[in-house]
């Protein structure tokens, strides 16, 4: 591979040292095909060696590694090809497979990525976006530090979706532990796009030290379901139906996050219409009964009034398609 010398005249080596000026990283995109997947480059099939000492020679600091014109060659066998190029490339760089989840990605790409997807591509819709999320749940056991499940880069401030789904969309994913990958344009991003995207949401929506991902546990009905981890949510994806997930971690141990997400058509108090409401019973959510917590409103930035004890259930009104997110933290009753 070489650059450009009309898009890059400067060389990768420099654009590199620009971005890392910034305070930014820097990735690069191959396959493992012969080609990538716009079919305008060639793929890093056959080259894993001399591609990865490349990009380590230009300050490189991120890989996605995508899966187009296949020569036949197992998936276990082609990604980890480059996984070993990069680590003998002299130089840390994050590897990204993106495998679209074949092969149950999950179960081997811990061996040889730092990240996998475990998805198709996103689509910047809400349907889209749940549609990527969903099927990541079946792999929350493989999540680890330096090891995540990525179901996509983040669509957040590209313009499909309203704010409120776009904090629905960056909760999940938080939840999720998946790579937080801004995807829109960083040079114009608007404030209030930024306000979901900048480090204290981040910081306080979702811990990536522990490396636990939510999981279900428990299923009421065909659509009311329990996840646990070190995060509480509450969702109603549409209509009247409730889709409920509860992740928690022991809050006598660890703080733990509430995430209370709107239904469909609805409304709340002094709107004319309909109130939605999603509720967390404690003991779903690993609350011991007697066990006191104060909750804090990661959106809003502030503290909820009062403490909550182990003994009752949680209960938020929300707006469709919207999400309330609050940390729950053990305090002396």
């Amino acid at each position: 591979m070489v650059a450009n010398p009309k898009t890059f005249p400067s060389g990768i080596k420099a654009l590199a040292d620009y971005v890392h000026g910034k305070g930014l990283k820097l990735g690069l995109y191959s396959s493992a095909g012969t080609r990538t997947c716009s079919d305008r480059m060639r793929g890093s099939l056959g080259h894993e060696d001399t591609d990865a000492k490349n990009f380590a020679s230009w300050g490189a600091d991120y890989l996605k590694y995508d899966n187009c014109y296949r020569d036949g060659t197992p998936e276990t066998v082609r990604f980890p090809r480059m996984s070993r190029a990069l680590k003998n490339s002299g130089r840390p760089i994050f590897y990204s497979l993106c495998e679209w989840g074949y092969m149950e990605v999950a179960k081997w790409g811990g061996a040889s990525g730092n990240s996998w997807r475990t998805t198709g591509d996103i689509k910047d819709t809400w349907t889209g976006m749940l549609d990527n999320i969903d099927p990541n749940d079946a792999y929350a056991q493989y999540a680890k530090p330096a090891g995540w499940n990525d179901p996509d880069m983040l669509e957040v401030g590209n313009g499909g979706m309203t704010y409120d789904e776009y904090v629905v969309h960056f909760s999940l994913w938080a939840i999720a532990k998946a790579p937080p990958i801004i995807c829109c344009d960083v040079t114009s991003i608007p404030k209030e796009t930024l306000g979901i995207l900048e480090p204290r949401s981040q910081s306080e929506a979702g811990s990536y030290r522990l490396g636990i991902q939510g999981k279900k546990v428990r299923k009421y009905g065909d659509d009311h379901e329990v996840q646990i981890s070190a995060f509480l949510l509450l969702m109603r994806k549409e209509g009247n139906s409730p889709f409920l997930f509860a992740l928690s971690s022991d809050p006598e141990t660890n703080p733990c996050v509430a995430y209370l997400c709107g239904c469909g058509p609805g409304g709340s108090p002094g709107t004319g219409r309909r109130c939605c409401c999603s509720t967390a019973a404690w003991p779903d959510v690993g609350i011991r009964p007697g066990v006191a917590v104060e909750a804090r409103d990661v959106w809003k930035h502030e503290a909820l009034p009062g403490k909550f004890t182990g003994s009752l259930s949680f209960t938020a009104a929300v707006e469709p398609h919207s999400c309330k997110l609050f940390v729950l933290t053990p305090v002396p009753r």
